[in-house]
């Protein structure tokens, strides 16, 4: 028999405002980008930017990683040649890390 799970109301509130504050900055963001020109140098940028960001929260990971995760590194670099989708990418990524941990 399942024991029930408390949500302790301090962490569901930071959620809650984690959430909130992240919709606004991308409503915000895309709003303010609909009344502004911006130069095909900068929509360059804001299209690679997501790929930059994964890459420099993962990147100093991967110096300490083990085979499973290099491995899954070498996965998602494939997958995101192939499809062009960072999601895609991150997500076999993931799935492939699982695996290569479980089969370690």
């Amino acid at each position: 028999m399942m024991g029930s799970v408390r949500l302790d109301p301090l962490v569901v509130a930071v959620i809650i405002g984690m959430s909130v504050a992240t919709y606004v900055t991308k409503a915000g963001g895309l709003w303010l980008l609909g009344r502004i020109n911006v130069s095909d140098r900068t929509e360059a940028g804001l299209e690679v930017l997501p790929g930059a960001i994964i890459i420099s929260i993962l990147g100093p990971e991967l110096t300490s990683a083990g085979p499973a995760e290099w491995s899954a590194a070498a996965v998602v670099l494939l997958v995101m040649w192939r499809t062009e989708n960072v999601l895609v990418a991150l997500v076999c990524g993931v799935a492939a890390v699982l695996l290569f941990r479980t089969i370690s």
